[in-house]
C-alpha cells in the first residue's frame, strides 16, 4: 500500500452535500479531498426544488447566476394541477412555491434569492466544477472501506474501484456525505431512529412533448388521480424536469410490482397517465426508491461529521431534501475552517450537531406529514382506495354533481386542498430556522413571538440564532442585500448610524471581521429605511453575524466597554480559551 495521502478535510460523497462542503472549505483555503463511489454525479434528476435559503447560500459563494441559468425559473413552477390524466379532467389547482399573488410579496420581501427548479443531475456538476476550480482534489470510482480516529486526526482506508488497490488518506477531519445508506455513519455508530421503508415507489423518466397541455398552466409537480382505473387506485405525481419535454413520474399505486415492469410496460403506464395516443413517449430510465422516516440521534463522533441524507431521510414532499443537505454543509464548513485557521476551540464543532440536528428532525417530520396528506385529500373526495373501480369512480363524480352531496363533497375537497399549503407554501419551514448552541449568545433573549403559523409564514428576526434579516441597502454604488454584506469566510458586525464606536472596538478582534454602519451618511445606505425597522437594535447597537449569515450576538445599545464585550462575544462563539 502506498504512503497515506494527506489533506486537512476528507469529504466522502460528491453529491449536493459533499460538493457544497468541498466548495465552501476550499473558499476558506482549507486543503480538501473529495471522493465518491460513483463514476460521476447523479444519473437522474432526484432533488430539484431549490428554495430561497439555498439560493442565498449559492449567492454567497458566487454560484447564484450559474444556478439560475441552469434552472427552470420560479414563475414556471407556479401551479399544482390535480387531474385524471394529462389529457383528462382538471378537478383542482393551487398556487405553489411563492407564486400565489396573495403571498408573492412575502417571498420578495424575505430574501434576495428566488426559488427555482434545478434537478440534481444539473446542480451537482456546477458544484463539482467549482470545487475543482478551487483546488479540491476529487476522485470518483473510489469506495470507502473504513476509518480509524486518534487524537490528531483520522486515517481513512479507500479503494480505487478501477484497479482494486486500497490506499489511505490522513486528514484532520472527515465529512460523511455519502447518502441514505451511509457507510460512514454506520462505521462511527450513529444511532438512527424512525421508520425506514414505509412504502415503495418508482420514478420513471421519459421524454414527451406535452407543451400543449402545460404551457398555459405551468408547474413543477402535477397530481394524477385515476379513481376508475382497473386494479389499484391510480395515484401518481408527474414532475417537470425541463419544460415541457422532459419528465419524471412517480408511481406509488403499483407497489412492489412496479420494480419488475419491462420498458414496454413502463411506457404503457406512462401512456395511461397521458391518455393522448398522438404523443410520442420515450422512457429513458426507471429508478426505484423507498419512502423513509429516519433521522440520526447525533450527527458526529469525534472528528467525523455526517451530513445530508446520511443523517436525515424522508420523502420528497415540501422539496426540503437537497436544500437541507446544502444548509448542513454551510453550517459545518465555516466551523471546521475556524478551528483549522482561526484557532477556534474544538467545542465549536459540537455546535454543528446542536444546531442542525433539530432542523433535520423537523424537516423529516414535516415531509412525512405532507406525504400523508394525499390520502386525506383522497378521502375528502369520498374515495375508498380498496373499493372497486366502478364504486371509486361513482364517488369521484359526486364532486361534479348538482346536489347537496356534491356541494358537501366540494366543500370537503376545498378544505383538504387548502391543507396542502403545508406542502407547497411552507415558507416558514424553509426560512424560520433558528439555532441554539454554544455558538449563539442569546443572553436570555426571548423566543421569537410568531404572529402567524411559523411553518407557513416566515417572520424576520435579528434574535441571536436567526438568519440575519434581509433588506435592500446601498453599498459601493450598488443596491445589495444585507446578506450580501456578510461574506461567508468572515464574521460581520452590522451596526446603525451611530455605530462608529464598534469600528474602533473591532480593531483587535483577532479574527477576520468586517464592520459596517448602515444608515444616513454611513458606508452603507439604508435606502428605504427598512434596516432601521427590522434590525431590532438602537443606533448604537450591533449584530455580530457568523459566516453562515446567522446572528451570533446582539446588543441593542453600546455597552460601557464595546471592545471588551465584542472580544468576549467572539471568544465565546468560537469556544476560544
Amino acid at each position: 500500500m502506498m504512503e497515506p495521502i494527506e489533506t486537512e478535510v476528507l469529504v466522502i460523497g460528491a453529491g449536493l452535500t459533499g460538493a457544497s462542503a468541498a466548495v465552501m472549505l476550499a473558499r476558506h483555503g482549507v486543503r480538501t479531498m473529495m471522493i465518491s463511489r460513483g463514476r460521476w454525479v447523479a444519473d437522474s434528476p432526484r432533488a430539484h426544488i431549490i428554495n430561497q435559503r439555498t439560493m442565498e447560500v449559492m449567492r454567497s459563494i458566487g454560484l447564484e447566476k450559474v444556478c439560475e441559468t441552469a434552472a427552470t425559473p420560479g414563475e414556471l413552477m407556479a401551479n399544482h394541477v390535480m387531474m385524471t390524466a394529462v389529457n383528462g379532467l382538471e378537478f383542482g389547482r393551487m398556487w405553489t412555491w411563492g407564486n400565489d399573488p396573495a403571498r408573492a410579496g412575502e417571498y420578495l420581501a424575505a430574501s434576495p434569492g428566488r426559488g427555482c427548479d434545478l434537478p440534481q443531475d444539473r446542480f451537482e456538476p456546477i458544484l463539482v466544477d467549482e470545487a475543482a476550480k478551487r483546488g479540491v482534489i476529487s476522485r470518483f470510482g473510489t469506495s470507502f472501506i473504513g476509518l480509524a480516529q486518534d487524537e490528531d486526526g483520522v486515517t481513512t482506508t479507500l479503494r480505487d474501484d478501477v484497479t482494486g488497490a486500497e490506499f489511505t488518506v490522513r486528514s484532520r477531519y472527515v465529512i460523511g456525505a455519502d447518502g441514505g445508506q451511509s457507510p460512514v455513519a454506520e462505521s462511527i455508530g450513529l444511532p438512527m431512529s424512525g421508520q425506514p421503508g414505509i412504502g415503495p415507489a418508482l420514478n420513471v423518466r421519459f421524454n414527451a412533448d406535452l407543451s400543449k397541455y402545460f404551457a398555459d398552466r405551468p408547474g413543477s409537480i402535477f397530481w394524477i388521480l385515476q379513481p376508475g382505473r382497473d386494479g389499484a387506485l391510480g395515484n401518481a405525481m408527474l414532475r417537470m424536469v425541463r419544460p415541457w419535454h422532459e419528465w419524471v413520474i412517480g408511481f406509488v399505486h403499483l407497489g412492489e410490482s412496479a420494480y419488475d415492469l419491462s420498458r414496454e410496460q413502463l411506457t404503457a403506464q406512462v401512456r395511461e397517465i397521458i391518455q393522448d395516443d398522438a404523443i410520442d413517449v420515450e422512457v429513458t430510465g426507471a429508478y426505484p426508491w423507498r419512502i423513509n422516516h429516519v433521522w440520526a440521534e447525533r450527527y458526529s463522533a469525534g472528528r467525523v461529521f455526517c451530513t445530508g441524507d446520511a443523517v436525515h431521510r424522508h420523502p420528497p414532499m415540501n422539496g426540503l431534501g437537497g436544500n437541507t443537505c446544502i444548509q448542513d454543509a454551510f453550517n459545518l464548513a465555516w466551523k471546521l475552517a475556524a478551528v483549522l485557521r482561526w484557532g477556534a476551540g474544538p467545542e465549536l464543532l459540537e455546535s454543528y450537531d446542536a444546531e442542525r440536528r433539530p432542523i433535520g428532525k423537523a424537516v423529516v417530520d414535516r415531509a412525512v406529514a405532507s406525504w400523508r396528506q394525499n390520502p386525506d385529500v383522497i378521502r375528502s373526495l369520498g374515495i375508498d382506495p380498496k373499493a372497486s373501480p366502478k364504486e371509486r369512480l361513482a364517488e369521484f363524480e359526486q364532486l361534479l354533481a348538482d346536489s347537496d352531496v356534491g356541494e358537501a363533497r366540494r366543500a370537503a375537497f376545498a378544505a383538504a386542498k387548502r391543507s396542502k399549503d403545508l406542502s407547497y407554501h411552507a415558507h416558514g419551514m424553509e426560512m424560520n430556522q433558528v439555532y441554539a448552541s454554544s455558538a449563539v449568545l442569546d443572553e436570555g433573549a426571548a423566543p421569537i413571538a410568531y404572529e402567524r403559523d411559523p411553518v407557513l409564514y416566515y417572520q424576520p428576526s435579528s434574535r441571536p440564532g436567526a438568519r440575519v434579516p434581509h433588506c435592500w441597502v446601498g453599498y459601493r454604488g450598488r443596491t445589495v442585500s444585507t446578506l450580501d454584506l456578510c461574506e461567508p469566510e468572515r464574521f460581520t458586525l452590522l451596526t446603525r448610524a451611530r455605530g462608529a464606536i464598534w469600528q474602533e472596538a473591532a480593531a483587535d478582534a483577532g479574527i477576520p471581521l468586517t464592520v459596517l454602519r448602515i444608515g444616513p451618511g454611513c458606508e452603507v445606505a439604508d435606502l428605504y429605511g427598512t434596516w432601521a425597522e427590522i434590525a431590532e437594535i438602537g443606533e448604537t447597537g450591533c449584530l455580530l453575524v457568523r459566516p453562515d449569515q446567522h446572528v451570533a450576538w446582539r446588543r441593542a445599545d453600546a455597552p460601557a466597554d464595546p471592545a471588551a464585550d465584542l472580544r468576549a462575544a467572539i471568544r465565546a462563539c468560537l469556544s476560544l480559551d
